[in-house]
């Protein structure tokens, strides 16, 4: 039961995770992001509605206050077979090391705190934090998240901090078309990690387009590597950036 549970946290805030921005950005921004298990749970688990062929769509509208500071928003919704749900709203503040520190790799801290209705997640409070670490090496680029997650509300919320890396590799093959790999992970509780047949462990073939400073495209088809996990999902990310052309992102990606 401990597996599920911890299952259940971390298959929400897939939601939000999927190919997250690898560095704060000092602009406003925009991201629509769409998920769909086009292979997944077909009955209600724990209370939580099957996955398979729900549409998941995410709003983030992102604000920066400073070049290191920013703060998100999350709106999550699903599309079921009796029409569009809400599912939960999340808020993210994130720091980053300034660029004119020049450190050898990009730094960031972002805290993403927020709330999923019960039929959506078997912990309906939860935190995430998720340390940030990339850096671009000619065509090649990679970013690590060592992620720590917890719930104070639900099934979880007595196991403490769970982990869940994520890891990203890409190569930029052209100037417009970068080709990746994604991973990510729910080893489960702190204390003791799951069995790993519990565990959760997703790996997405990516391709990102340099669409211009302002836009951000990411697709990527993921595969469930445990039966803990959905075997097949498909993800699509649309991002704007609001301001003028030097608004570009000044980190590393």
């Amino acid at each position: 039961m401990r597996g599920r549970a911890r299952s259940g946290l971390r298959a929400l805030a897939l939601l939000a995770c999927l190919a997250s921005p690898p560095a704060a950005r000092a602009q406003d921004n925009f991201e629509l992001h769409s998920i769909i298990a086009l292979r997944g749970r077909t009955r209600e688990t724990d209370g939580v509605l099957p996955t398979e062929r729900a549409l998941h769509e995410t709003l983030e509208v992102t604000h920066g206050f400073t070049s290191w500071f920013e703060t998100g928003f999350y709106l999550f919704t699903s599309l079921q077979p009796d029409g569009w749900q809400w599912v939960g709203d999340h808020i993210r503040p994130r720091v980053r090391v300034p660029a004119g520190w020049r450190w050898p790799v990009g730094v960031s801290l972002s805290t993403e705190f927020g709330y999923q209705q019960r039929q959506f997640s078997t912990d309906t409070w939860t935190l995430e934090i998720r340390p940030i670490v990339d850096q671009q090496l000619g065509r090649w680029y990679w970013s690590f998240n060592p992620t720590v997650d917890r719930s104070f509300e639900g099934a979880s919320e007595r196991q403490g901090f769970g982990f869940s890396p994520n890891f990203k590799v890409s190569y930029d093959i052209t100037p417009t078309v970068s080709a990746g790999l994604e991973y990510y992970g729910a080893l489960g509780p702190l204390s003791g990690f799951d069995p790993v047949e519990r565990q959760q462990h997703q790996l997405f073939p990516v391709v990102d387009l340099n669409l211009g400073p302002r836009w951000e495209f990411n697709f990527g088809v993921g595969f469930g590597l445990t039966r803990s996990t959905d075997p097949l999902i498909v993800k699509l990310i649309l991002g704007y950036r609001f301001g003028g052309p030097e608004a570009s992102p000044d980190g590393y990606r």
